[in-house]
């Protein structure tokens, strides 16, 4: 998921989405008022992409990527995801303060859309770890993010912490959090072990 916003956009994400400064101190949970019935979609699901944790998370890398000046596959992401989902982009500002902007799908998809297309964007999975208890799976899911698949180097590597449920039927994504590497935050070598 991750995206590299410009720091005029982080600003603007921030006074529009309610970014949220993270201090020492624990951050409230947003109250979701219960189960709420799924959104309208504009296509059901494609089986295949919703059949297995692998196809799932390739599907969401696939949704969001592709060249420069084309449209995203936005109707298959909304597929993915289940009702109240969250996409969570994280970062740290100029004061050294940490920063989240917590989106729901629609959000995410207004707010990224503009730079995904106006630059290119594809991501790829470079690792991953997998915890699952029942029907709960938990994903550190390690990216590298290009302009152009053809790019020598990425401009950006990060994780995407990926929530996932099973439903009996499918998998659905939760919510995804996301940080990028830095300085002082590299990858942890065991979110780049093969899948």
């Amino acid at each position: 998921m991750s995206l590299r916003f410009p720091a005029v956009l982080v600003r603007a994400v921030a006074a529009s989405l309610v970014a949220t400064a993270i201090s020492s101190v624990a951050v409230p949970a947003q109250a979701t008022g219960g189960s709420a019935a799924a959104p309208a979609q504009t296509r059901a699901a494609d089986p295949a992409d919703v059949a297995s944790v692998d196809a799932i998370v390739r599907a969401l890398y696939e949704s969001i990527s592709g060249p420069k000046g084309a449209p995203r596959d936005w109707a298959r992401l909304r597929t993915l995801y289940g009702p109240n989902a969250r996409m969570i982009y994280t970062t740290v500002g100029a004061d050294g303060k940490a920063r989240l902007a917590n989106w729901s799908v629609e959000e995410y998809i207004t707010v990224a859309e503009p730079g995904l297309v106006a630059n290119g964007f594809y991501e790829r999975e470079i690792g991953r770890t997998t915890e699952t208890f029942g029907n709960v799976t938990a994903i550190m899911s390690a990216y590298d993010s290009k302009h152009a698949p053809e790019d020598a180097t990425p401009f950006q590597r990060g994780v995407n912490s990926i929530q996932l449920f099973h439903s009996g039927a499918r998998w659905y994504i939760l919510s995804v959090m996301w940080d990028s590497e830095r300085a002082g935050n590299p990858i942890p070598a065991k979110y780049l072990a093969p899948r």
